[in-house]
């Protein structure tokens, strides 16, 4: 079996606004490298048997580099597990998701990107402001 790694958007926090492809990647998934601000209720969804990893960045503080995150990415893919990358709102807005992408084309790793809802446009419509208006 071929490994894949899934860069998956969580959205801006609110489980319920996890797309539908984000949820059932998580149900296939082997591993789960989260961030830590990630709505814990979102990890309910991953299959028991899952590993779950914490690799959430904070200001002075982080379990693992950038690097050994694409590191590990590429390992496990090529180990040959189903694994997802699980941030917060979009992994291409502020997630390093970017870096993420360019490590495993550059290793050859097969994966998809899973667009989540960003938070700059989810908390003016919750808000009720639309972010364009006509007139």
């Amino acid at each position: 079996m071929t490994g894949k790694v899934y860069l998956v958007g969580a959205g801006p926090g609110d489980p319920g606004l996890l797309t539908l492809r984000g949820q059932q990647c998580l149900q296939i998934a082997d591993v789960v490298l989260h961030d830590r601000l990630v709505d814990q209720r979102i990890l309910t969804e991953v299959q028991a048997k899952a590993e779950l990893v914490d690799v959430g960045k904070a200001r002075g503080k982080q379990h693992l580099s950038q690097e050994s995150i694409n590191t590990m990415l590429v390992d496990l893919a090529s180990r040959g597990k189903q694994v997802v990358r699980l941030k917060g709102g979009d992994p291409f807005i502020f997630g390093r998701g970017g870096e993420e992408a360019l490590a495993l084309i550059q290793a050859g790793v097969n994966f998809e990107v899973v667009p989540g809802v960003t938070s700059a446009v989810a908390a003016p419509a919750y808000a009720g402001i639309p972010l364009t208006h006509r007139g």
